[in-house]
């Protein structure tokens, strides 16, 4: 990973901010927690990975299991200002972030599989794909842990890598397209714009986006110079909204590695 760094700066160097203009007027939006696009003319969303461990069901929640470790000294209680925390709040399972498949033992599951099995809607309508989906699989608000359960505000390494190499396919360009990407105040710890970060390199050179150091997450928004497709990862959201033409569009719901939705309440 030491050849990271050199990597970004000689593929991906830093470009003026104002690069996100035409987003700020494209969608309405100052760009906190990333720039949703409308429609261009199509949309879909790109659904984080999710896993679940072959050995099946564990019989207790990520929550279950912090307590059980607590009680057994495994592990020690979280003490900030003199307050101990523990037990004050629910662990959810999941994270925040960059996310990769667990490794051995795991499987990928998909949103449509553990819909089915539980009765629940891949994602609840009116809702953008986020925490609040699934309700059944929760035990009072906490995932069971033998599910790996979607990331916030970033793809899965897996997925954001094969949607580039998608929108290589539907890019003017191809792998020569020039892109630029754009890392949300939010993902650089920041609380205000003079932390603006936008970057500018080739589409075929995107993969190294996701290991920008100092930020542990994909980009808040890629997009091909011209604006023909635009890529949004909210801050907030356990999927990317991919804005662009309808074959483009078409290629992500049929493709059998990306899990893809269209949701018409949320175009």
């Amino acid at each position: 990973m030491s050849e990271i760094p050199a990597l970004i700066t000689a593929h991906w160097p830093v470009a003026p901010s104002g690069e996100t203009d035409w987003l700020l007027e494209l969608t309405g939006d100052a760009g906190l927690t990333g720039f949703m696009p409308p429609p261009l003319p199509d949309a879909a969303w790109v659904l984080n990975a999710m896993y679940e461990h072959e050995h099946g069901p564990s019989g207790m929640s990520y929550d279950e299991y912090h307590r059980a470790r607590l009680a057994d000294g495994s592990i020690t209680p979280e003490i900030v200002g003199g307050v101990d925390l523990t037990g004050v709040g629910t662990v959810i399972g999941g994270g925040l972030g960059r996310a990769e498949h667990p490794g051995p033992g795991w499987r990928r599951l998909r949103w449509e599989e553990l819909a089915q099995r539980v009765g629940d809607p891949l994602v609840p309508e009116g809702l953008m794909p986020s925490y609040r989906c699934f309700p059944s699989v929760k035990r009072e608000g906490s995932w069971p842990l033998d599910i790996s359960p979607p990331t916030e505000g970033s793809l899965d390494r897996e997925t954001w890598n094969r949607l580039i190499e998608i929108l290589i396919h539907y890019s003017p360009a191809g792998a020569n397209t020039r892109c630029l990407g754009y890392y949300s105040p939010l993902m650089l710890g920041a609380t205000d714009f003079d932390s603006l970060h936008v970057r500018a390199g080739r589409l075929g050179d995107a993969e190294i986006l996701y290991d920008i150091p100092d930020v542990d997450f994909s980009p808040s928004n890629l997009w091909a110079e011209g604006g023909s497709w635009v890529v949004c990862t909210d801050y907030d959201l356990w999927a990317t909204k991919v804005a662009g033409p309808t074959p483009l569009i078409e290629a992500l719901l049929s493709d059998t590695e990306i899990e893809a939705v269209r949701l018409p309440w949320a175009r």
